[in-house]
């Protein structure tokens, strides 16, 4: 086994899917995916979006309710 390291522009849409391709074969894998400290979350941010995320989903209920009743 050894280990290869690729540099390229992330902003390159030709770019990521070759890589995303070399991914896929199976032949490769990524090492070393956390992460930084700068791009966790904080609690407040992950608290932020379960909410955002619950009303989302149940103002989602409400509009379809009607929609679904109508095939049940």
């Amino acid at each position: 086994m050894c280990t290869i390291t690729l540099e390229y522009n992330k902003s390159n849409a030709l770019a990521r899917r070759k890589l995303a391709a070399l991914l896929e074969t199976g032949l490769f894998v990524k090492l070393g995916e956390e992460l930084d400290e700068a791009y966790k979350p904080t609690p407040e941010e992950m608290e932020a979006h379960r909410q955002l995320r619950d009303a989302v989903l149940e103002h989602s209920r409400k509009n379809m309710s009607h929609v679904i009743a109508r095939y049940l």
